[in-house]
């Protein structure tokens, strides 16, 4: 998500949302006098449809690998993104950052918050069901904790936290059936998907760093992100992919949902929820995702569910809620009369 330019830097959704993402945006106000705009759908229709989006996005990875190399996919996934994100800035006339230093920021938070995980994400979906690919997204508010606490010196996170951090890894040991050789998974495509999940806490730590008041609107800089990640997609994937050999209608039409809807209208959406309700709504849909993303894959895919994967998942989410929580503030104590 992105923040307004006075506050928080832009930074574009992650790959489905992690909470990271959600609940480092503050609440946009609004410019005194200005009428309130009241949305078409209630907020509630809104969060629904955001985590359907970004758990169907495991899916339509998982399809449009059918047809396209995972450099492609997601090359196809950031240029519909930046397509809807363009419009919506032309709509509004927002004005794209023109500090070099700011793209450079910007170059580095594509890399970390859009190359690299998008492509991880679907190369791991090469040799991993698209369910457990979703379910390991779900652990991003965990890697983000503790990249906070390295990264982030304001951020000191107390023992509840420390606290869900440890209860959501052992979700994560126990979806990949650690006990038993990763329940039949493959240890590299998982691993894959783990570490794009490290890249977005990563990724999200050098942006409260490095674009904390740089100004402009939080719609053009997250655009001004995902179009570079682009042109970083569009010099690499020729050196290491070939044209396709087929465009088949279904794979075609998975990566233009998941660019468009996954990437660009996502971002809308998260944006305007947190504006409305505030970051704590945004989060939540975290733990929608790997229920949709599950769903999805076992009763349109055929994917197998095994036991530990949800019982891992749910204890993750247990986990990330933890991570999530903020100390309560002591009240002074009363004067003795």
């Amino acid at each position: 998500m992105t923040a307004p330019a006075q506050s928080r830097p832009a930074a574009v959704p992650t790959d489905p949302g992690p909470s990271a993402a959600a609940s480092a945006t503050p609440v946009v106000p609004t410019p005194p006098g200005a009428p309130a705009r009241r949305p078409l759908l209630d907020w509630r229709l809104r969060f629904a449809a955001l985590g359907l989006v970004w758990g169907f996005s495991f899916l339509f990875m998982k399809v449009g690998n059918e047809a396209f190399a995972p450099l492609q996919v997601t090359l196809g996934r950031m240029v519909f993104g930046t397509a809807v994100l363009a419009a919506a800035v032309a709509v509004r006339r927002d004005r794209l950052p023109r500090s070099p230093r700011v793209w450079l920021h910007l170059f580095v938070a594509a890399f970390l918050l859009n190359s690299l995980p998008f492509t991880l994400f679907a190369t791991a979906e090469q040799t991993i069901p698209s369910m457990l690919a979703g379910i390991c997204n779900a652990a991003t508010p965990l890697f983000s904790m503790l990249v906070s606490l390295v990264a982030l010196s304001e951020d000191r996170p107390s023992r509840e936290r420390f606290a869900g951090v440890g209860v959501g890894f052992i979700g994560v040991l126990t979806v990949l059936g650690a006990w038993q050789g990763f329940s039949g998974q493959d240890p590299k495509g998982t691993l894959m998907a783990l570490t794009a999940a490290v890249s977005y806490a990563v990724g999200w730590a050098y942006v409260r760093r490095t674009l904390t008041g740089t100004g402009g609107s939080h719609l053009a800089v997250s655009a001004s992100q995902l179009l570079v990640g682009t042109l970083q997609l569009l010099v690499v994937t020729p050196f290491f992919t070939s044209v396709p050999d087929s465009w088949p209608a279904k794979s075609v039409l998975s990566v233009l949902a998941l660019g468009a809807l996954g990437t660009g209208v996502a971002f809308l959406i998260q944006y305007g929820l947190v504006a409305e309700k505030g970051p704590t709504i945004g989060a939540m849909v975290t733990y929608l995702i790997p229920i949709v993303a599950t769903a999805a894959g076992v009763l349109l895919l055929g994917e197998t569910l095994h036991w530990n994967e949800p019982v891992g998942a749910a204890v993750i989410l247990a986990g990330a809620a933890l991570t999530q929580r903020r100390p309560r503030r002591q009240r002074p104590d009363r004067p003795q009369p």
